[in-house]
């Protein structure tokens, strides 16, 4: 009988949610959602060196902004819990006995600066530089003696010392390593906390994962995960490691906080549905050449065997051009919630009719939500113009459209876009102006650009008595 479908996403709360580990967290998602299985959070925080404050509540915000609802987790306890590995140490110490007792893990008792020297010796002779096995041989006896004195130690698994592992890896097909390339790892530290690979293990196996998504850099450490599930005797999830995030360059994307992390992108204006789009595109297709998908729609295309091997390039402006395209075609309600926050954080302040006027048109120049405050000073604050613009304000022709503009204005109190419109052309007739000679001048005194939207549209926006303002200092 096939298992029900369990996946996880386990991130360390060591700070920003970076867009690798949003993929990652997003192929679990549509892959549990693809096949009515389970999506699980899970705390990785038995790293206390590299534990940052408030990191799991940055995480838990991101998540839940890009829609990725977990099924269980911090806050939404199910079966398998704790979800936070710190809460879960007397299960990893349980197991660690088990492995000692029988003589399949060992106590090490080697310093820091041993094994640093250990290493420099190594790699000064061109070797992999690994532990060399120096406590393996201590009788078990003795070293539970050494332990009860109180002496500083870690566990380490024992791997084979000849042969190899030969695995099945859902992208990569069969995958071979030979066991003088794998390390004896520690399994518990000197803390008394256990290392990522005993906790994912034990844990993996207690919440009866079915497939692990991850990363490809783990993908080195899966003959030691499959040795430990040998040792307990359990059977292994299915295994499936995601190609590597590039820079445009090829290289490695960065993970430094900040410069790639999802909260990052949301910040600077970036919406979810973009970034969420965006990123199921970095190592999966859908076998068409179509490129906009809604999250609804990425659960039913979902498969795992449409990933690639092949590392995929973050492309930033890739990224800017899909999200100018979700802000021109959302809902018009979506995108004028969404853009408040960054208006309000700029201070400015709009009516309701207005504000929908001015995202309607103003959302089609931008590529950014956070762009839009830039562009709304355009429109409502002190316009000041280069050498360029003043020259083509000064000349002749621009001032004779200026007053021309000014005295119809005044003519009469209420104007609509139909009225500008017939002004427009009537100043085309009246002073036998037109094209960038005609528009050129006038939307400078409007929002301080020669290129923009159609003038009645623009009019809408500023309003008679602004612009007025707006002519009157254009004059010279």
């Amino acid at each position: 009988m096939e298992k029900p479908i369990r996946v996880r996403f386990a991130p360390s709360p060591t700070g920003y949610l970076h867009v690798g580990s949003l993929r990652t967290a997003l192929y679990n998602y549509l892959y549990a959602r693809k096949t009515g299985g389970r999506f699980i959070l899970r705390i990785e925080d038995t790293d206390r060196s590299r534990y940052v404050a408030g990191a799991v509540e940055n995480l838990l915000n991101t998540l839940n902004a890009v829609g990725l609802n977990f099924d269980e987790g911090p806050g939404k306890e199910g079966t398998s819990g704790p979800y936070f590995q710190s809460q879960r140490l007397p299960l990893y110490r349980q197991h660690l006995q088990q492995l000692i007792a029988e003589e399949k893990a060992y106590y090490c008792f080697c310093k820091p600066d041993e094994l640093e020297k250990m290493r420099s010796e190594q790699i000064s002779r061109n070797q992999h530089p690994m532990y060399d096995k120096r406590c393996r041989n201590i009788k078990p006896r003795e070293a539970r003696a050494r332990v009860e004195a109180g002496e500083e130690h870690v566990i380490r698994l024992k791997v084979p010392e000849e042969g190899a592992i030969t695995f099945f890896d859902i992208v990569r097909g069969e995958v071979t390593f030979p066991w003088e390339m794998v390390d004896d790892q520690v399994l518990m530290k000197s803390d008394g906390f256990p290392t990522y690979h005993l906790a994912n293990v034990v844990d993996d196996h207690l919440m009866e994962i079915s497939h692990i998504i991850r990363g490809e850099e783990w993908l080195s450490s899966v003959p030691k995960h499959l040795l430990l599930y040998g040792c307990f005797g359990w059977t292994p999830p299915r295994l499936a490691h995601l190609p590597l995030l590039l820079n445009p360059d090829k290289s490695k994307l960065s993970k430094r906080q900040g410069d790639v992390s999802a909260e990052d992108f949301l910040k600077k204006g970036y919406l979810p549905e973009a970034l969420i789009n965006y990123v199921a595109l970095l190592g999966w297709h859908t076998g068409s050449d179509r490129e906009f998908y809604s999250l609804t729609e990425l659960e039913k295309e979902f498969s795992l065997k449409r990933i690639t091997k092949a590392g995929a390039v973050f492309d930033v402006e890739k990224l800017k051009w899909m999200n100018s395209w979700y802000i021109r075609n959302l809902p018009l309600e979506n995108i004028v919630a969404r853009a408040q926050p960054f208006l309000k954080a700029a201070g400015i302040a709009i009516q309701d009719t207005l504000l929908h006027q001015s995202v309607k048109l103003l959302r089609e120049r931008v590529t950014l939500l956070s762009e839009l405050p830039g562009v709304y000073d355009s429109f409502f604050g002190e316009l000041n113009f280069d050498d360029e613009q003043e020259e083509i304000i000064s000349q002749p022709g621009s001032q004779s459209i200026y007053r021309f503009w000014l005295e119809k204005l005044e003519e009469q109190k209420s104007w609509n876009e139909s009225d500008l419109s017939s002004l427009v052309a009537l100043t085309t007739t009246r002073l036998n102006v037109k094209g960038k000679n005609l528009y050129f001048p006038l939307r400078l005194a409007m929002i301080g650009q020669t290129h923009g939207p159609d003038l009645p549209a623009l009019f809408e926006i500023i309003g008679r008595d602004n612009l007025i303002k707006r002519l009157q200092k254009c004059l010279r």
